[in-house]
């Protein structure tokens, strides 16, 4: 064992000491200083082109590259101009939406013009631009920058606050212009990249995937959002989302202050359905039948005893309305329009929005069980008001505590109504304090609020409501009827009861 220990060791030794002498001479006959480069032999070459340039993407690969290539010439950098007292009214529009305000509120005291950055891209060789309604609104000087260096001015051809989508132009062409894609096509996973100019960065480009479909976030009648974990800054709205084909399926237009990786993007298709009015009218007229409505979820249905699932329910008539005119009243269920199921109440206000101010529609709704079918001729759709009005209250007030529901209440007198804002004419209790994690916080139902109705019976006392409210059985659920000063619309909400 020791014999064979020892010519092992002795071999090794051997074979270590050849090496290291051929080393020794490879480095003696070295240079004392690198040589000049010299062409490349083949073989060299190939290894050197197998670095440089990539090898195909396996099918079904992405390559960002190629699509951020070829659409970076159609994406423009808008610089947008106003005078102090104009940009005021930008900065309440974008603290509402809750986006990129292109005008610097840091200067709101002073007269000098106010400047931002925005984006948009060219979506034909004319010269027209799409970009968001907030970044040019208000705005007394636009200018385009593309990405060849050229600085050209636009004008405003139309713009949709509703929808936040705005349409300018320049001159000068043709320009290279996006293709534009299908957003219904769209599904959740699907890669997506923005290009736009956060920050004054210029053709920055981010990817991502999308992440939802249809959220709502500041009109839930209208509001159809894409979010995406694509990085999307200030300055980045009115840029193109676009998906792994190079086609754009979405307006950036905002992100989430709080929570970084979250933005939106209208959807394409949003906006070609509007794009003919903003280039023949500026503006954008929609269909208005003058209701507020509520999906037919299954609380709902067995609160109000409803013999479907489906359809919209009726909330509220504003006076006046088309929809007032032919008789609608709130717990109405609007079950078709021109034969065509509602299925949710968001798919009818886009359906009748979609429709021309003047036009007819024939709705069938259901009341007390009984179909009823009446035609209606649409109203145009006012704009949104963005400045809301809450009423409030004072715990000196008499209070029913947090035995009933979670909720204490006050009764609505002329002594106090006036204190409140509350409408002229309006009777039953106001919400003083919405207990957190009670039945009634769980139902949607908020400070301020003022209670008409529980079960379709009128309560205008602390005592009526809480005979309503006692006849019920635990688990029972209640249909809450209730003003919402902040919204200017009356509601129903669903309260279910505790389980003893």
């Amino acid at each position: 064992m020791t014999r064979l220990f020892v010519i092992t060791t002795a071999t090794l030794s051997l074979v270590i000491g050849v090496l290291m002498g051929l080393l020794l001479n490879v480095q003696r006959g070295a240079p004392a200083s690198p040589a000049p480069l010299a062409a490349a032999s083949d073989s060299d070459a190939t290894a050197i082109r197998e670095v440089v340039d990539p090898r195909p993407l396996p099918p079904g690969s992405v390559n960002f590259a190629d699509i951020a290539a070829r659409m970076n010439p159609a994406v423009v950098n808008i610089d947008a101009t106003a005078r102090a007292r104009r940009a005021r009214r930008l900065i309440e529009d974008g603290a509402r939406r809750g986006t990129d305000d292109p005008f610097d509120p840091g200067r709101r005291g002073v007269d000098a013009p106010r400047r931002g950055t925005g984006t948009g891209f060219l979506i034909d060789a004319d010269g027209s631009i799409l970009t968001n309604h907030h970044v040019i609104e208000g705005a007394e000087r636009l200018t385009v920058k593309l990405a060849d260096g050229r600085t050209l001015r636009a004008e405003v051809v139309g713009s949709d606050p509703d929808t936040d989508i705005a349409l300018i132009k320049i001159s000068g062409g043709p320009f290279a212009h996006a293709v534009l894609g299908d957003s219904s096509k769209l599904r959740v996973g699907e890669w997506v990249c923005a290009i736009g100019n956060p920050l004054a960065y210029e053709h920055t480009v981010t990817v991502g995937v999308v992440s939802f479909i249809g959220r709502k976030l500041f009109d839930p009648s209208l509001d159809n959002y894409i979010q995406t974990d694509a990085a999307i800054s200030f300055g980045n709205s009115g840029g193109p989302l676009i998906n792994a084909r190079g086609q754009v399926v979405g307006i950036n237009s905002a992100m989430s202050r709080q929570v970084s990786g979250i933005g939106f993007a209208i959807p394409i298709n949003q906006a070609r359905a509007v794009l003919k009015q903003l280039r023949t009218l500026g503006r954008v007229e929609r269909g208005y039948l003058g209701v507020t409505l509520r999906d037919v979820d299954p609380d709902l249905r067995q609160s109000l005893k409803l013999s479907r699932a489906d359809g919209a329910l009726v909330q509220d008539v504003t006076p006046g309305s088309p929809g007032a005119r032919v008789g609608l009243r709130p717990y109405d269920v609007i079950v078709s329009v021109d034969g065509r199921p509602v299925r949710t109440h968001d798919r009818l206000i886009r359906d009748i929005a979609e429709r021309p101010p003047g036009s007819a529609a024939r709705l069938e709704y259901l009341r007390d069980g009984r179909a009823t079918s009446v035609s209606v001729k649409l109203a145009e759709r006012p704009r949104q008001a963005v400045d809301r009005v809450t009423a409030t209250a004072e715990r000196s007030m008499q209070r029913t505590g947090s035995g009933e529901l979670g909720l204490s209440l006050i009764e609505i007198d002329d002594s106090n109504a006036h204190r409140f804002d509350i409408p002229s004419g309006m009777t039953g209790l106001l919400v003083q304090r919405v207990e957190p994690l009670s039945v009634a916080d769980d139902g949607g139902i908020d400070r301020g609020s003022i209670i008409l109705e529980v079960n379709r019976q009128p309560v205008h006392s602390i005592a009526g409501f809480r005979r309503v409210v006692g006849a019920a059985r635990p688990g029972d659920v209640l249909a809450v009827y209730l003003y919402e000063p902040d919204l200017d619309q009356r509601a129903i909400r669903t309260v279910r009861t505790e389980q003893r």
